[in-house]
């Protein structure tokens, strides 16, 4: 099932099946999805009614190794039984040209038929019809018994057509009937060569995930199915072997290879309790991992079936195709027939060659190439995205995103890493910076705060040694405080220390041999005395950290600096999106004004929005779609949800094995890495002009070879192979270039 006016005739014979509730034709990928009530119909009821519209059901949902046996008997399309029976009936045309126009003079009677002679080149014109042509009444006779004007109702007509004009009215067609039943076939073979290009991406995909396990039982290892693989089982993956199932590993460590999945070029290590996915690659070590997810439901089984499902749902210029193809093929019939009686008394033309008109027209008549020009695009796209790590839940997204005017964002875990660090610190008087960190580390470690724990995490990596700890108290909305080695020790906002009688416009900073350190040089007004009050802890807030000052009852021991630190590929994804055409970029964020005003600086936003709500953010975005033409809107996918509904397209961030993410963005990028959103935005723009190219240079190509035919500058043969399957490798080929739009690299 190649084109979608050709999977009419199958959408009409489940048409007449009682039971069937829904059908989806995929002619992109060769499938079609039967929802139907199992009280009234079963499986073989839809299976028959599919092939009594001509065609073979070779996988069904029950049937597991039904697509590795497919895979397996896969044959090529250059020597099926079809090709054959197509290079034979060319075969017999080139001898019949060569009666017809080169041995004339052996070109002698040697048969009969209905008062009309028979010729030795119109004899092996009619074995050549015989050869390739039974292929193509077959389907034409599934067509008119299902009611379907497709290409192969038509080409039969035309082909019959030619063969009645012959013997019974003496018309001597046999040229244009061999050649139209030749040329078909290898333009039939053509558009499933092209099909078979835009398929193999898919199957690219579904090929990633191994058949088979080697699984622990009683003591001992055994391989089986994957299928066979339950949740619970743990599976054991040898170094270059592929990891077969989603799970965690429970023995063993090694660096695995994630760019399957979430695109990541670097291996990940991986250790015990560390997450794993279906698909990757076990690149060095040896590997123990429990299953956690069952063989149909990993998040690569997830990923295929959605990319499946994806151009069910269709774009705003496939169902415009759509809706002109019904038109499209009536009234070029109608043009067929009207040429064919009209020629001879307004153009003067003979019956035979108003006859030849007719039969040419019948051949444009069918919209293949300009029906197929836009799914192909879609597949192409999507299934290239996919191999990118970024999943497009449906040709309708892909299209909105490739308009989208505004890309808005969160901030947390978005723009920035979502994960509080140390950025700064700045000791005083005569501490070292692991003296500030050795007490802060005591002061925070019986601290749960984020903070705190940034702060514990810096001091760990730094290697400083631990202090005693007693007396631990919180003090809430202002620090805490603890006894470290039997002195009271107090960590927190600059207002604490206040409290505690210190003057912060006046502080010592550290000096290393009687030098300034270079922090305290840009902050100090007088050699190294800090104004920490009017100078220190606002340029640093302004910088969108979080300052927390460190001491006892008697000295300040330090400052320390907390932020969410940006991604480094924040500030490059902003600036790309606008040279590829973004017109606007806004950030949105909870955070309050002064952090957001110091990220929405560094990263080079053109708006942003502070202390919103999620309703507020909502509203934000309302407000950008009413004052635009498409939205785009990147979150976590998870706490952006209602943002990310509201917008045109929502982008979810990191979505891999992440079941909610997966399942509300439009768009998905599977791996952590933000730079990704300028590739899914120079895929979706161009994968917008190639469906635009297509649409357009077949309906022209069609159009005006209609319009050519009755003034005789279209031979049969130009429309087949021209209107029919130039036409169609063309627009695949055409979208199968989308396939070589790649993310950027860090070194381009």
């Amino acid at each position: 099932m190649d084109c979608p006016s050709c999977a009419g005739k199958i959408e009409n014979a489940l048409d007449r099946v009682g039971g069937v509730t829904t059908y989806d034709t995929q002619p992109t990928t060769g499938t079609v999805v039967v929802t139907y009530d199992s009280s009234r119909v079963g499986e073989a009821d839809v299976i028959d009614a599919i092939e009594s519209a001509g065609y073979e059901v070779t996988d069904t949902s029950s049937d597991e190794s039904g697509r590795q046996e497919q895979t397996e008997n896969r044959q090529s399309i250059w020597t099926s039984s079809r090709a054959l029976k197509t290079w034979v009936s060319g075969g017999f045309v080139a001898l019949g040209l060569l009666f017809e126009f080169f041995l004339t003079g052996q070109n002698i009677q040697i048969a009969g038929l209905i008062g009309t002679d028979l010729l030795v080149a119109d004899v092996l014109f009619l074995i050549a019809v015989a050869t390739s042509g039974q292929e193509i009444l077959r389907n034409g006779y599934y067509s008119a018994r299902n009611l379907n004007l497709d290409i192969d109702f038509l080409m039969s007509v035309a082909i019959i057509g030619a063969l009645i004009a012959s013997i019974v009215f003496g018309e001597a067609l046999y040229f244009e009937a061999a050649t139209l039943a030749f040329l078909f076939s290898v333009a039939e073979l053509l558009e499933r060569y092209s099909m078979d290009r835009a398929r193999n991406s898919l199957r690219e995909l579904m090929d990633l995930s191994p058949d088979e396990a080697t699984v622990k039982r009683d003591g001992s290892t055994e391989t089986v199915p994957v299928d066979e693989v339950a949740v619970g089982d743990v599976v054991v993956v040898k170094p270059g072997e592929k990891i077969p199932m989603d799970g965690a590993v429970v023995n063993g460590e090694s660096a695995v290879n994630q760019a399957p999945i979430t695109g990541e070029s670097v291996p990940v290590d991986k250790t015990t309790g560390d997450e794993v996915y279906a698909g990757t690659i076990n690149e060095e070590g040896y590997l123990e991992v429990e299953v956690t997810s069952e063989a149909g439901d990993n998040t690569l089984s997830r990923i295929v079936e959605m990319v499946e499902d994806a151009q069910s749902n269709k774009t705003e210029r496939e169902q415009f195709v759509e809706r002109f193809s019904t038109y499209y093929t009536p009234v070029v019939v109608a043009f067929a027939i009207m040429t064919t009686v009209g020629s001879p008394y307004i153009l003067g033309t003979t019956w035979s060659t108003a006859v030849v008109y007719g039969l040419t027209l019948l051949v444009l008549a069918c919209p293949c190439a300009f029906v197929i020009s836009t799914p192909v695009s879609v597949v192409s796209g999507i299934t290239s995205a996919a191999k990118n790590a970024v999943l497009i839940k449906g040709g309708n997204h892909l299209e909105a995103m490739g308009a989208v005017d505004v890309v808005a964002f969160d901030k947390t875990g978005t723009l920035t890493k979502g994960e509080l660090t140390v950025t700064d610190v700045v000791a005083l008087n005569e501490n070292s910076k692991e003296d500030v960190l050795r007490c802060a580390r005591g002061l925070e470690q019986r601290s749960e705060h984020p903070i705190g724990e940034a702060i514990v995490a810096e001091a760990g990596s730094v290697g400083v040694a631990e202090r005693e700890i007693d007396d631990f108290e919180s003090i809430t909305g202002k620090g805490v405080r603890a006894d470290l080695d039997g002195t009271p020790h107090f960590a927190g906002k600059p207002g604490l220390f206040e409290e505690l009688g210190f003057d912060l416009s006046h502080v010592h900073a550290t000096t290393d041999g009687g030098v300034v350190t270079q922090t305290a040089r840009q902050m100090c007004d007088r050699n190294n005395c800090l104004d920490l009050l009017e100078g220190t802890v606002p340029e640093l807030q302004a910088e969108g950290k979080t300052v927390v000052l460190v001491g006892t009852e008697d000295e300040l021991e330090g400052v320390i600096a907390v932020a969410d630190e940006i991604r480094p590929e924040a500030k490059r994804t902003v600036s790309r999106l606008k040279q590829l055409g973004v017109s606007r970029t806004v950030m949105l964020t909870g955070d309050n004004e002064r952090t957001a005003r110091a990220i929405a600086d560094q990263i080079g936003v053109d708006e942003y929005q502070a202390e919103l709500l999620p309703e507020e953010k909502v509203a934000a975005i309302e407000k950008l779609v009413d004052e635009f033409d498409g939205v785009a809107m990147v979150g976590d996918g998870i706490n952006d949800a209602p943002a990310l509904a509201t917008a045109t397209v929502g982008v979810a961030m990191g979505a891999a094995g992440t079941d909610t993410a997966l399942e509300t963005a439009d768009i998905a990028l599977m791996s952590d890495d933000l730079a990704k959103l300028p590739y899914l935005y120079e895929l979706a723009n161009d994968a917008n002009g190639v469906i635009r190219q297509n649409i357009w240079s077949s309906l022209a190509v069609k159009a005006g070879l209609a319009v050519a035919v009755p003034f005789g500058y279209v031979p049969i043969w130009l429309a087949v192979l021209a209107g029919d399957a130039g036409m169609t490798m063309a627009v695949t080929g055409n979208a199968m270039r989308l396939s070589r739009i790649t993310p950027e690299t860090e070194s381009s």
